[in-house]
């Protein structure tokens, strides 16, 4: 909780954040560039073999 010090506010990094930190930001990072990969690599397969 956000306390008041010398006419201050006073936060944790996470309250200051406004989000708790995990690991879907990573996940979400992960899948999306490896859906971009597959989509290019598909459309390169489509268009462009010789």
């Amino acid at each position: 909780m956000a306390v008041q010090r010398d006419h201050q506010i006073v936060e944790t990094p996470t309250e200051a954040r406004q989000a708790e930190p995990g690991p879907s930001v990573l996940a979400l990072l992960a899948v999306s560039t490896g859906l971009a990969v597959l989509i290019l690599g598909v459309v390169w397969f489509v268009f462009f073999r010789t």
